[in-house]
């Protein structure tokens, strides 16, 4: 029998109807001869409501006692949906991360898993039981319950496929699959069957909201499967696997774009060994992640920096860089937190020229200013003012041909 371990977010079991249509879907693939193990999250909007009960106590709760909380939404799902496959006929276990030892560090909130012991899952899939497991959790050596964070639940799912050597991981949400882009800015958005690793984790990173980036990592690294597909209807969904030789490659599979970035400008810093450092240490000593980074070195001896952070971060790390500025006797900070990142992807970027000048050339047409570029071998990002958004992805959507069918997509003129 082959092994599928499922993963159904938060909106896939956001009521008792859903858990019921969930339970008749997994019980369904049963049916068709396979063994599942599935993994879930918390009922949609349940982490949130625990979040602000804890907030309700404490402005600044423990970390620890925090995951203890967090941990329990979960918990009622598991034992909801063995609930229903029971009352389906089915045999079938719940069991919390602790329970089938998934073994992470000690980073509470953020912790990563270290180990699977699988044996206990093995043992119950060996009887015939369906395993439904606690996404998002786990303990750590000292047997403290910990979290891995927003999105947890998908590399929950992707280290239980590598520890079981599953056929496939199967990632159910309520999007159908991996997109162009974002349909509810491209209508035209075509579902894509399949993309790259490399792809979907630049994909991820650049602001992509189907899977969480520390999956696709994960998945990536221990050679998992992929598939993304609907809670909510049929399909063959989104298969994320390594480049196969010889498969037609369109030279661009798609366009991500985060809306949560801010830009930060220190202008007149004396143009010296170090200086990148002195500007950065004190930033990343805040816990503050850099994205893009641009210096510009001027005539008059003195350089221009300019780097992206987290919206979040934007008061931060502009407080901090004004410090900075005033050690380094540089002239002036400014900073902009009305911008976005557009990027396009696509590992057909490594043989062809001419990407970016399309790219660049399509937004001029319409009037849209660059204010920053990053390159990489299979990606282009800009920034862009906010209020050009989605007038960009729409633009580069029709330059790239990415609302055409496969055999012509991508096939762009130059």
């Amino acid at each position: 029998m082959t092994l599928l371990v499922q993963k159904y977010g938060g909106t896939s079991v956001g009521s008792l109807e859903r858990i019921h249509d969930v339970a008749s879907k997994v019980l369904n693939y049963k049916n068709k001869g396979h063994d599942v193990v599935v993994v879930v999250s918390a009922m949609s909007g349940e982490t949130n409501r625990l979040v602000e009960l804890a907030k309700g106590i404490s402005s600044d709760p423990s970390e620890r006692e925090l995951d203890v909380l967090l941990s329990t939404g979960e918990q009622v799902t598991i034992a909801l949906l063995t609930m229903a496959l029971q009352n389906l006929g089915c045999k079938s276990r719940s069991y919390t991360g602790a329970q089938v030892h998934i073994l992470t560090d000690d980073a509470h909130n953020k912790a990563r898993i270290l180990d699977i012991d699988g044996a206990r899952v093995k043992r119950d899939l060996s009887e015939g039981y369906i395993v439904v497991v606690a996404g998002f959790q786990g303990v750590d050596q000292q047997g403290n319950i910990t979290t891995l964070g927003r999105g947890g639940s998908d590399t929950t799912a992707v280290a239980l496929a590598a520890a079981l050597k599953a056929e496939e991981c199967q990632i159910f949400t309520d999007v159908d699959g991996v997109y162009t882009t974002d349909p509810r800015v491209v209508p035209e958005a075509r579902r894509l069957d399949r993309v790259t690793f490399e792809e979907m984790l630049e994909m991820a990173s650049l602001g992509s909201k189907v899977l969480q980036i520390r999956a696709v990592e994960f998945a990536g690294k221990y050679n998992v499967p992929l598939r993304v597909l609907s809670s909510f209807e049929e399909g063959e969904g989104t298969l994320i696997t390594y480049e196969e030789r010889g498969m037609e490659q369109a030279l661009i599979s798609g366009i991500a774009f985060n809306r949560d970035e801010a830009k930060l400008t220190i202008q007149g810093v004396p143009d010296q060994p170090g200086v990148a450092h002195r500007i950065l240490g004190p930033i990343g000593d805040a816990n503050v992640e850099v994205d893009m980074i641009i210096q510009n070195v001027g005539a008059d001896g003195t350089t221009d920096f300019t780097c992206t952070v987290h919206r979040n971060d934007y008061d931060k790390a502009l407080a901090i860089l004004q410090d900075t500025a005033k050690e380094l006797g540089a002239r002036e900070v400014s900073g902009d937190n009305k911008i976005v990142k557009v990027s396009l992807v696509g590992v057909g970027m490594r043989s062809h020229a001419g990407i970016a000048s399309t790219m660049f050339k399509a937004l001029a047409d319409e009037g849209i200013n660059i204010r920053m570029i990053s390159t990489s071998e299979i990606k282009v990002s800009v920034v862009v003012d906010e209020k050009y958004l989605e007038l960009a992805v729409r633009a580069l959507h029709v330059a790239f041909g990415l609302d055409e069918e496969p055999d012509n997509a991508g096939k762009t003129k130059y």
